[in-house]
């Protein structure tokens, strides 16, 4: 059978190879790897994502604050720097 089988590869037409392997057999691969993926819950998708939401609130006012204090510094630097 694998004699059968090797006798077919080595006549098929060398364009037919080559699509198989740069096309067929990348789409073959990355369908046996989805087949693989476990998908979360409903119940853990929306514990994520709230989590995500959280997390990105939390960097936003650390980030605004961390920029207001700058700006606050910075005119004060200019206002004694104005006054010399």
């Amino acid at each position: 059978m694998t004699v059968v089988k090797d006798k077919e590869k080595e006549s098929q037409n060398p364009l037919v190879r080559a699509f198989q392997q740069s096309v067929v057999q990348p789409l073959r691969e990355s369908r046996a790897e989805m087949r693989k993926v476990v998908w979360p819950t409903r119940e853990e998708t929306i514990r994520l994502t709230i989590v995500v939401i959280l997390l990105s609130a939390i960097m936003s006012a650390i980030l605004f604050a961390a920029d207001a204090l700058f700006s606050w510094l910075l005119l004060l630097l200019q206002s004694a720097v104005a006054n010399l």
